[in-house]
């Protein structure tokens, strides 16, 4: 009998409510972007705004993409 896979959450709770949060922000009208401060309207932007700040306050949320591919290349090449 195959061992079953585990199915762990890939976002821990923390980092939705942070994204539910900055999308309710984004529906106000008062979600900024970074250094500009322009007022953010798109729903991706508010989504990925969300994720870095969960990230950044330590909750449970994958790293970027481009991240992950740097420290595979790091990784192949040292040995």
């Amino acid at each position: 009998m195959a061992a079953k896979k585990s199915t762990g959450r890939k976002y821990g709770k923390g980092a939705s409510k942070k994204v539910e949060k900055t999308m309710g922000e984004r529906k106000k009208g008062t979600l900024r972007s970074g250094s500009s401060g322009k007022r953010v309207t798109s729903r991706k932007q508010a989504i990925a705004i969300g994720l870095s700040e969960a990230r950044r306050a330590g909750k449970k949320v994958p790293g970027k993409p481009s991240a992950k591919r740097k420290a595979a290349r790091r990784s192949t090449r040292k040995s």
